[in-house]
């Protein structure tokens, strides 16, 4: 309950103080150029690399990429730039029990 009650919160200050929701609430930020480029800020980590899927994990959750010829062209700590032909974009939600 304490958890939801900050969430709020937070949703609440970023919407009064007209501060972006992707830094008061800890979620990613995606900027997607075409089929060919996404550069991914606030992950937690790389959890699978390879030339057809990606996967970060993210403060709820976790992103998928699936597509062809990825490079991982730059990566840091909490943000990443992928290139290739990027098929799919997939969120994968997890609840506190583990399900999915």
């Amino acid at each position: 309950m304490a958890k939801k009650w900050g969430l709020r919160v937070r949703n609440w200050m970023a919407q009064k103080m007209d501060l972006p929701q992707d830094v008061m609430m800890d979620l990613p930020r995606i900027t997607m150029i075409g089929q060919i480029h996404i550069y991914i800020e606030n992950h937690r980590g790389l959890i699978t690399f390879t030339e057809k899927e990606l996967r970060l994990l993210l403060k709820q959750g976790q992103l998928q990429i699936k597509g062809n010829s990825f490079v991982i062209k730059t990566i840091l700590p909490e943000e990443i730039l992928l290139e290739g032909k990027i098929d799919q974009v997939i969120y994968i939600n997890e609840n506190p029990g583990g399900a999915k």
